[in-house]
């Protein structure tokens, strides 16, 4: 079936997902968002289902004093944890122009290595809120790409499901083509709850921030090579660190934790958690993406999931993404 392009790259911004051609009740969502990804992008062994290409690099993180008073997690104990960290554009297509409209959102994957060699990772996108909220309205999403080829009549299915569920262009407002992958934001759209050493218990978002935001229009991204993010960090890393402010914001009493469309006010108070430190590019950086799984839902003591059903959603999502990439 063939679809309009304004629609394929609808879904393909909303994290790189396409039209399901249709779903079996036997099989859960996450599998079924992942065969949609597979058939509209193609299976490409190796690589993953979305955010199919990227780049991996290294370095450390140091948390702020304010840390430790919101959360006993170790990573937060002010000593420097290595960290490995993977930037990446949306879609399954490994080839993708980095300027291209579709490679929006733009994402970053954390893993912090802690003492005891356990791991803990954050997984954050330049999206400041979802598009949408359940596995439900995902797969009526796809549903409805799938089911508005170029000739159905107007309203198609996509342009009703987007006229009802008004996040989904609110979501897709925020977000641009960085000139660098050090010069964008990252938010993770998640809530988790931190948990200090005397038990209390604080829902936060998680921001990344970089020390200069710098973006492009369409226009100019779309007059840049095609790796030119990818090869950019790189080149950048080799003249000098690159710093991030990771940053917490805090939810007031009533604020949604369990709806990922939901952003909270912009007066909420921000914490500084600490500084992201990246200072080298990892040398074979094919071969370290491939036994790379970041998953949203993999924390320490001190820190857990919120009530967002999204987060179980995309840990399973992208386990199933894993299992096959060697295949």
């Amino acid at each position: 079936m063939m679809r309009t392009k304004a629609s394929v790259a609808l879904a393909a911004m909303l994290l790189g997902v396409a039209a399901l051609p249709g779903r079996a009740d036997d099989q859960p969502v996450a599998v079924q968002i992942v065969d949609a990804m597979n058939q509209v992008f193609g299976s490409h062994p190796g690589f993953r289902a979305n955010h199919a290409k990227g780049v991996v690099v290294e370095g450390s993180f140091t948390a702020s004093a304010n840390a430790a008073s919101l959360s006993r997690a170790v990573l937060f104990d002010g000593s420097a944890i290595p960290v490995t960290v993977r930037f990446s554009d949306a879609t399954g297509l490994p080839e993708i122009p980095d300027g291209a409209a579709e490679a929006n959102p733009h994402g970053m994957a954390i893993k912090f290595h802690l003492p005891d060699a356990s791991e803990t990772d954050m997984v954050l996108n330049a999206l400041k809120f979802f598009p949408v909220a359940t596995a439900a309205e995902f797969r009526d999403l796809f549903l409805a790409v799938a089911a508005s080829p170029p000739d159905a009549p107007k309203p198609t299915p996509i342009e009703q499901f987007v006229a009802s569920h008004p996040a989904v262009p609110a979501a897709l407002a925020t977000v641009a083509t960085p000139e660098s992958f050090a010069t964008d934001n990252y938010f993770g759209v998640n809530a988790f709850v931190l948990i200090n050493q005397a038990g209390d218990r604080q829902a936060v978002r998680y921001q990344v921030i970089p020390d200069q935001i710098a973006h492009l229009d369409a226009a100019a991204a779309a007059k840049r090579a095609p790796d030119f993010l990818m090869s950019e960090l790189p080149a950048r890393l080799q003249a000098g660190p690159v710093t991030f402010h990771l940053r917490a914001q805090l939810a007031a009493e009533g604020d949604p934790t369990g709806d990922a469309t939901k952003a909270w006010p912009a007066e909420r108070e921000v914490v500084e958690l600490g500084v992201i430190t990246l200072d080298q590019a990892v040398a074979d950086s094919a071969t370290a993406e491939r036994s790379l799984l970041f998953l949203p839902g993999q924390v320490t003591d001190g820190i857990e999931p919120s009530d967002d059903p999204l987060i179980e959603l995309r840990d399973a999502a992208y386990a199933e993404s894993f299992a096959r990439r060697g295949s």
